[in-house]
């Protein structure tokens, strides 16, 4: 009988004691940091989640949806739907889909992450970004995050699309690329701006590097953002992106502000 030890993998003792030292592992962490609701901070059994009158306060996103713009839709006609808003004033990018609506909790999520450094929600937005998008990221070559100007990624220290986009990449094996979109023109806060002034405040301020062309040319790419709010950046990231030979952009986000609720 031959010695496992021999073979370089662990016999039963030894996954025995691996799986002991694992529970004991879990157990003292728990300990020294209990899992609690990402939105109220009741105990739950375990991290990463949300508590059931959470979850039940959330507004997913659900189908009929409108195949460009990803805001639902009041009925389903048994095909492809588009909204009269994206034959109005069609997007530069191909397809949206976001995972919730803004407000309540996920709003207070997303706030949290992204200007209160408190990054706990990360796996659990990764996992709602990846229910959401699972048609776009079906056959996406590359994840892009939409980037910050690096002025503003030195004073907030971390890129919350970035954060998003590996989580997505970890889930689905899709490669991300945070470096194969910059932003080279510093643009005010976007925040209490109407969508006409988001879209001045976002002309020309995105562009692809020479060195990341042949990531992206012929390349189905899927931008990732925390919140489509009137959608001016996103589309001047697609802009960018397709002016670089990609051949579509999608784009999946956290959230998405509907009706007249601008973040």
């Amino acid at each position: 009988m031959s010695d496992p030890s021999s073979t370089g993998k662990p016999g039963r003792l030894g996954l025995a004691l691996q799986q002991t030292l694992s529970t004991a592992w879990r157990g003292a962490a728990d300990f020294l940091l209990p899992p609690l609701c990402l939105g109220c901070h009741k105990p739950l059994g375990g991290h990463d989640a949300l508590c059931a009158a959470c979850w039940r306060s959330i507004d997913f996103i659900r189908a009929p949806l409108c195949d460009r713009l990803g805001i639902p839709m009041p009925y389903a006609t048994g095909g492809i739907v588009v909204s009269a808003a994206a034959l109005a004033d069609p997007p530069r990018y191909d397809r949206a889909r976001a995972a919730a609506h803004f407000t309540g909790v996920v709003r207070e999520l997303v706030h949290k992450f992204k200007y209160a450094d408190q990054h706990d929600s990360r796996r659990l937005l990764g996992r709602w970004l990846s229910a959401a998008g699972h048609e776009l990221l079906a056959d996406a070559d590359l994840l892009v995050p939409v980037p910050l100007h690096r002025s503003r990624l030195l004073s907030r220290r971390f890129n919350q699309a970035a954060m998003l986009a590996h989580e997505v990449s970890r889930l689905h094996n899709v490669p991300c690329d945070p470096q194969a979109l910059v932003r080279i023109k510093k643009t005010p806060q976007q925040v209490g701006l109407t969508r006409d002034q988001r879209q001045r405040n976002m002309s020309a301020a995105f562009s692809v590097p020479a060195s990341a062309i042949g990531a992206i040319d012929g390349r189905h790419i899927v931008l990732i953002d925390d919140v489509i709010t009137t959608g001016a950046t996103i589309d001047a990231c697609a802009r960018a992106l397709k002016a670089a030979g990609a051949a579509r952009v999608d784009v999946l986000a956290a959230a998405i502000v509907t009706g007249d609720r601008i973040a």
